[in-house]
């Protein structure tokens, strides 16, 4: 592949994530897309195939750069869910590309679903319960994280705090939760990663 068609490829990517986030898979517009890269239209179709294949390289190129900034950790599920919530305070739009994704495509593709299988086996193996368990820890835990950005800020903020203390507190909520949660689910403690001392 040519630098200047990964440069283009590039380009699309960062327009298509734009444009998805603002307006979802079925109002964004292709012609905005390629006018936002500076690339020809047509160039969607010869890198991407369709604008449905488009949204999917968006979300699993964002979804990679998510993987990188949040390694999964199996054995401290509520460290995971503390980092994801940074993360999205990083990049809230992540959040909303994923909540698109939900509400206009139906189902997981087979890559998302090894994935989600994968992290929920690793935590099972790692608490020593079965796959269920494994993917109910995992699945409160990325609820968990989300919670705070899924809800107005008139509800989540009731007593008018300052916004970033409010944060604060609610992020210690969700690691507080996440760590009970797996406590209950494995009928034991989570497993706290060793610290020099």
């Amino acid at each position: 592949m040519s630098r200047d068609s990964s440069a283009t490829q590039a380009r699309l990517l960062e327009a298509a994530y734009e444009e998805f986030v603002g307006h979802g898979l079925a109002g964004a517009r292709v012609d905005r897309i390629a006018k936002n890269a500076s690339a020809n239209k047509q160039a969607i179709y010869a890198y991407f195939g369709s604008k449905d294949d488009l949204f999917d390289a968006v979300l699993a190129a964002r979804i990679r750069v998510l993987a990188d900034v949040t390694p999964f950790t199996a054995h401290d599920l509520a460290a995971y869910a503390g980092a994801l919530f940074d993360a999205f305070i990083a990049d809230p739009d992540l959040l909303r590309l994923t909540q698109w994704k939900s509400l206009e495509q139906a189902g997981a593709s087979p890559a998302e679903r090894d994935t989600h299988l994968s992290k929920a086996q690793d935590v099972a193996d790692v608490h020593e319960v079965d796959l269920d368990h494994g993917m109910d820890a995992l699945m409160i835990a990325l609820a968990a994280a989300q919670c705070w950005f899924l809800t107005p800020a008139v509800i989540r903020n009731p007593t008018g705090r300052n916004e970033e203390a409010r944060r604060a507190q609610h992020r210690e909520a969700v690691v507080a939760a996440v760590e009970a949660m797996t406590a209950r689910i494995t009928g034991r403690p989570a497993v706290q990663p060793v610290t020099g001392g």
